[in-house]
């Protein structure tokens, strides 16, 4: 039995567990595979990065604590998020990877970075 290029279908030669006729359909076969998800994922993530670098810059230079207003007019989506923590005293944290940010009162949110326990 013949084997074939799993992308363009071209009769294979050389090697027995050759699977591609060349480097370009060798790619393209891999960039197809990692392009699941397509668009939701990618925006997603976007929207996710966009988060994290809101509150990145906002506690680089303002302090630990931002108005709801504020974040919102940076960009900032408040239904994206990667994790929550619930400390001892159970206040949710929300975080957007390491950057998080606690409801406070009256749409004010004290911002923070987690940081890894030292072993």
């Amino acid at each position: 039995m013949e084997k074939q290029c799993r992308e363009c279908g071209e009769k294979l030669k050389g090697r027995s567990d050759k699977l591609f006729c060349s480097d370009q359909c060798r790619n393209s076969y891999n960039n197809k595979l990692k392009s699941g998800g397509g668009n939701y994922i990618r925006n997603v993530n976007n929207l996710l990065r966009k988060n994290r670098k809101v509150l990145e810059e906002l506690l680089s230079s303002k302090g630990n604590r931002s108005s709801r207003e504020k974040m919102l007019g940076m960009g900032f989506n408040f239904g994206f998020y990667t994790n929550t923590y619930v400390n001892p005293k159970g206040a949710t944290y929300f975080f957007c990877y390491e950057y998080g940010y606690l409801p406070l009162e009256k749409d004010v949110y004290l911002l923070v970075k987690w940081k890894e326990k030292e072993k």
